[in-house]
């Protein structure tokens, strides 16, 4: 089976910059953009980084709201702070020199088995298999596993078919090419299966188990939440603030913000947070968006604010709207101010 994946793989793989490299620091740039990212997606942003930071000292020497504006727009800003500080770490403990076995690798910030995994078998490699969303999926439908994929056991048993399947002689061919396979060949739904290399030797569809493989024991419960924006600027300027440290989009800037516990705006709570004692306000609903995040939707409503000089706005700074560009935003911030 191994071998008819890579020949299918050498065949139909497509042409990607990081497969170009065994470039440790490029490996791990384009592994971390690419969670939680289509390829199409990650690629412009891969390719803005490198050319912006090409080597691991240039990044770790950047500022943080430097780093986050270059990830705007592509969420999980987690990721983005994790690569800064990992970076840092490199240059402070490893003299800029990203290290080279597993268990270091594993040991950096924001980094977990299959990427540690991925960097080691294309930069260096060593024969760890990278099982990722893609890969669990060809595993389960070859052998027919029904063991729930986000199970402590079910990881352990997917494991054990890679490593048993792996080519230990060439484990970045094998790895890229059993990604490469689940995220082209064998899909989530309508897979290609009449024109699949694998099609005899697959017992889920033996078993017309296809449809139904992989399983998930769990999902996560998904709460809403209600977040009104407040545009206090003009057309030259805008008030932003920096969210803090403990919520979503740590570090981003955004308008000034009320929080409800449903989407309606209190008109008091309103005043009493801006400290406004007049009765007669001038506002406007103009932008609703849903933001939809892996365990929270947002709904996102804006506001336009005239004539209020009396807000209290002393928290917040003012900034020219030539110079937004500098703060990274949101991306239903950004696409607010697009349409400003």
């Amino acid at each position: 089976m191994t071998d008819l994946i890579i020949d299918w793989y050498l065949a139909n793989k497509r042409d990607l910059p990081w497969r170009d490299t065994t470039n440790p620091y490029y490996i791990w740039l384009s592994e971390i953009i690419l969670q939680q990212t289509r390829v199409v997606q990650g690629l412009d942003y891969y390719l803005r980084f490198v050319s912006k930071y090409p080597t691991i000292v240039d990044l770790a020497n950047a500022e943080e709201d430097e780093v986050l504006r270059l990830w705007q727009g592509l969420g999980y800003y987690s990721r983005a702070r994790n690569i800064h500080a990992t970076a840092k770490f490199v240059r402070d403990n490893y003299e800029g020199i990203f290290p080279s076995t597993y268990e270091e690798v594993l040991a950096l910030k924001g980094i977990g088995p299959y990427t540690a995994a991925a960097i080691c078998s294309f930069a260096y490699r060593l024969p760890y298999p990278a099982v990722d969303g893609n890969v669990f999926r060809v595993i389960s439908r070859l052998f027919a596993v029904e063991e729930p994929i986000d199970t402590s056991s079910g990881k352990k048993i997917f494991t054990a078919y890679a490593e048993e399947m792996m080519d230990v002689k060439h484990p970045d061919l094998f790895n890229q090419a059993m990604m490469e396979f689940g995220a082209m060949q064998c899909t989530p739904q309508s897979p290609a299966c009449q024109v699949c290399p694998l099609l005899d030797k697959c017992r889920a569809y033996e078993l017309n188990l296809v449809k139904l493989l992989p399983i998930k024991s769990n999902k996560t419960k998904v709460r809403p939440r209600y977040l009104h924006f407040f545009d206090f600027g003009d057309k030259e300027y805008v008030y932003l603030q920096k969210r803090g440290v403990t919520d979503i989009w740590r570090g981003l800037y955004q308008l000034p913000l009320i929080e409800s516990e449903n989407e309606e705006l209190s008109l008091d709570k309103f005043k009493n947070t801006f400290s406004i004692d007049e009765d007669i306000i001038n506002i406007s609903n103009v932008a609703n968006y849903k933001h939809v995040l892996s365990h929270q939707t947002l709904h996102c409503s804006f506001y336009k604010v005239d004539s209020l000089p009396a807000a209290d706005l002393s928290e917040f700074t003012r900034i020219l709207l030539s110079e937004l560009d500098e703060y990274p935003l949101p991306r239903v911030m950004e696409k607010y101010f697009e349409k400003r």
